[in-house]
């Protein structure tokens, strides 16, 4: 199950519980009423919470011209509570379906709810070691803008050849096999995954390549295995027209394989664009975040049909084979730093340490993995131009938050929050790495996180009580401001009678950030939602308050 050592499981399930029914009873008109789907899909219900993943080995046969494909997955789990249902909660999206289980041999009754299925297992379950093997078959749903959309893509390469993958972070796994759609649980001992393609192509999948069959009708099989825990989103192939580009890194943990899986038209792209920058941004990442932490199963990049996914130890690449981003300018921030190092290259990279070695318990708390990978984006630039550099970067993209709402969602019915977790997120780092005001304590948390946390799934209080207990600062009130409010704080500040006053408006009661001003003996002021005066001349008042770019808020003089 990998939830963090620090939370009781069923402690959690209530917790999650009690937080839900909070939401939905602070629920705005703004907001969609919850489906009992999504509550099934999103909650930890008594069906999914008595057995815990240990393995998926999942083999997919995907084909082509009739966009269907036929697998089955055999998932090994333990039974973590002895009274428990015996009911199986299993995942599956229409039109895809469940044609038929089985369980030592024995076939297994299954019903159906939608996208929801319940297999009736036996109650003498074993403590350990059980498997049940689900067979299924269709059409999955076809994503139309992935990744964004989610589902599978069916597409062509520049020169017309079949080019298959999945893309599915936001709506689940389930789009395209059987599984427990859910983040707070991932198979213990891994994953394998068997594609078989025609054999004019080549089938990539996370992990390592343990064979190669060459079947009767001329396809191969490729098999895959992962070792480590891996979420559901996290599993995903590729199949294309692939070339092979294999290196070592001489990383904190020894030689680390890297496999660049290439279009054999890129190849000579990826070794003057694509190997460059991954080296420098591994570099710059085991740094800052600790060592990668997937060493047992390798590092790949693939070609991919859309812009780029975190799938573990099998990263996605869908840019443009070129620095800055296929945006046009390169450069979302502005600043002109963006166009330092391939965006899609450091981003999806850093999710390797958040996003798939931490993994958000609820896609609410997605924040956890966007906005440490946005501040990845920062700190690598920092690492090749300087701390000045990362600063402007990142203050480039404070414009780009919309504050459309919290960027965490509702927990509990599988609901995402504002697409501001990924720059408010990082923003959030960005602010409290400036208080700290030390990078090597700064970095000793980063690393912290990665070592304390490996293969573990989190909440957002966890993270937040880590980074107050390391750096010795209380950053509740930044967190509640950031994290839970679409409000952005206002700095009020005057002259009179001699003084310099200033507060805090537009926040929550206790909102305390202290921000670097060009007012004060040590440069730091320490505004709370009071007034509060410092003595200045007559010469210095007529110089306006101003405050440093490191710190996401409004400055307005008043009267």
């Amino acid at each position: 199950m990998h939830l963090s050592s620090s939370i009781n499981k069923t402690a959690f399930i209530i917790l999650l519980n009690l937080l839900f029914g909070s939401l939905q009873a602070q629920q705005n008109e703004s907001l969609k009423t919850p489906t009992k789907q999504d509550t099934l899909n999103g909650s930890i219900t008594p069906e999914r919470i008595w057995w815990d993943i240990q393995h998926y080995d999942l083999t997919l046969k995907p084909d082509y011209l009739r966009k269907s494909i036929t697998g089955k997955n055999e998932i090994e789990y333990n039974v973590i509570h002895s009274k428990h249902s015996d009911l199986m909660q299993i995942d599956l999206v229409s039109p895809l379906k469940i044609d038929s289980v089985f369980q030592k041999g024995k076939k297994i009754a299954y019903t159906q709810n939608q996208n929801i299925w319940y297999l009736k297992l036996p109650k003498n379950q074993s403590e350990k070691g059980n498997k049940v093997l689900i067979y299924y078959s269709g059409k999955p749903t076809e994503s139309i803008k992935p990744p964004w959309d989610g589902g599978f893509v069916w597409a062509k390469d520049s020169l017309g050849r079949p080019w298959i993958s999945v893309a599915c972070q936001y709506k689940g796994a389930s789009l395209w096999y059987p599984c427990k759609n859910t983040m707070y649980d991932e198979p213990d001992k891994g994953a394998g995954i068997s594609i078989s393609v025609p054999d004019t192509l080549i089938a990539i999948g996370n992990g390592r390549l343990k064979s190669k069959i060459k079947n009767q009708d001329n396809t191969s099989t490729y098999k895959w295995e992962v070792k480590n825990p891996v979420s559901h989103y996290g599993i995903s192939f590729y199949v294309g027209k692939y070339s092979n580009i294999s290196q070592t890194f001489n990383g904190e943990n020894g030689s680390l394989d890297l496999n660049y899986w290439i279009l054999d038209y890129n190849k000579e792209k990826a070794k003057s664009h694509l190997i460059p920058e991954v080296t420098t941004t591994l570099k710059s990442l085991e740094h800052w975040y600790g060592p990668y932490p997937f060493y047992e199963d390798g590092f790949k990049i693939v070609d991919a049909p859309y812009i780029g996914m975190e799938h573990q130890s099998a990263i996605a690449y869908g840019s443009s084979y070129k620095k800055g981003t296929n945006r046009k300018g390169g450069d979302i921030s502005n600043t002109g730093w963006g166009k330092k190092t391939d965006k899609i290259v450091v981003h999806e990279i850093a999710h390797e340490w958040f996003g798939n070695n931490i993994t958000a318990i609820d896609i609410a708390d997605r924040w956890l993995q966007e906005g440490f990978a946005g501040l990845a984006e920062e700190l690598v630039i920092a690492d090749l131009c300087g701390r000045k550099a990362g600063n402007e970067f990142m203050a480039g993209r404070f414009r780009t938050i919309d504050n459309d709402k919290p960027i965490i969602g509702r927990y509990g019915i599988n609901e995402d929050g504002s697409n501001d977790n990924y720059v408010k997120g990082w923003a959030i780092m960005h602010m409290i790495g400036s208080i700290i005001d030390n990078d090597d304590k700064f970095r000793k948390i980063l690393r912290g996180l990665n070592h304390d946390f490996h293969n573990k799934t989190v909440t957002t209080n966890e993270i937040e009580t880590y980074i107050s207990t390391k750096s010795g600062i209380n950053f509740d009130y930044l967190f509640d401001q950031y994290l839970r409010t679409n409000k952005v704080p206002v700095l009020e500040y005057k002259y009179k009678n001699g003084a310099l006053s200033y507060r805090y408006t537009h926040c929550n009661e206790n909102f305390a950030m202290p921000v670097k001003s060009n007012w004060s003996k040590d440069n730091w002021i320490h505004p709370t939602t009071s007034w509060q005066s410092l003595p200045v001349n007559d010469k210095d008042a007529t110089t306006d308050l101003k405050i440093d770019l490191n710190f996401y808020i409004t400055l307005k003089k008043v009267e």
